[in-house]
């Protein structure tokens, strides 16, 4: 049997303090020891994903954008899947014409812009991903180029009011929640759950050998795709409703003994 290992980010493989604990990076280092794959899944960049492997000293593979892209463990892109330039001005211009409480940012590989770079919110990220943003529009996105997603940081009073009229304004596009104040804006059919399978069947691995941890509501279709999911004991309450294999917070070595629990790593 083949195993895999697919693992968000924030509130997952990250602390509150958004570091790695010693128990996630030696599970890490024990599953590429059995060359049992372990891939990072996540709606951040390239750019908020290297800072991780540079402190860590390791290298896996990643899901971006929550699916939009992905790249191997040489850094080599095997999918990539945006929308346009011309979708993201439209998605601007609603935005910016209802005049939400929110902030937009554009991700398009490594290339993040964001339309003030004093808001609060965005630094607030950029101190968590470890990465600058570049203020500006979305004329600085070259013609024909791949935009991996549109984030909403919003005023989390707003956030519900702001998702349900993205959603029935752009019914075209795949929109998910991610945490209490972002809304992430992808490619319609762009899921975690979609780039897992995507990854097992390019790499002839049976999904139902998969295991796969997250915490929060656009974790939830991987979750449920794979044979054995964890949810993080930090998730919403509504998601442990959903997913009953919870394990440990991401503050008391949650994959490491998830992993454990099912006899993957020592």
């Amino acid at each position: 049997m083949k195993r895999i290992v697919f693992c968000d980010v924030d509130g997952t493989l990250l602390n509150n303090k958004h570091r790695m604990l010693d128990s996630t990076r030696e599970a890490i280092k024990s599953l590429q020891s059995k060359d049992i794959p372990f891939v990072i899944v996540t709606a951040r960049g390239p750019s908020g994903v290297y800072p991780i492997f540079e402190r860590y000293k390791f290298v896996c593979p990643i899901v971006c954008y929550s699916g939009a892209l992905m790249i191997d463990g040489d850094g080599q892109i095997i999918y990539s899947n945006g929308f346009s330039k011309e979708t993201a001005r439209a998605i601007i211009t609603f935005l910016e014409a209802e005049n939400f409480d929110c902030t937009w940012n554009i991700y398009s590989m490594d290339s993040w812009i964001v339309n003030n770079r004093a808001d609060a919110r965005v630094a607030l990220e950029e101190s968590i991903v470890e990465a600058e943003a570049t203020e500006g529009n979305v004329d600085m996105l070259a013609d024909g180029v791949d935009v991996g997603k549109l984030l909403c940081m919003c005023n989390p009073d707003k956030t519900d009011e702001i998702e349900e009229a993205l959603k029935n304004k752009f019914p075209c596009l795949s929109i998910v929640r991610s945490s209490d104040i972002l809304i992430e804006i992808m490619n319609k059919g762009i899921s975690k759950g979609k780039s897992i399978e995507f990854i097992c069947n390019k790499w002839d691995i049976n999904i139902k050998d998969a295991v796969a941890f997250g915490d929060h509501y656009n974790d939830l279709e991987m979750l449920e795709t794979v044979g054995t999911p964890f949810l993080m004991e930090n998730a919403p309450e509504e998601l442990k409703a959903r997913i009953k294999n919870v394990t440990f917070s991401n503050e008391a070595d949650g994959i490491y003994y998830g992993l454990k629990k099912i006899g993957i790593i020592d």
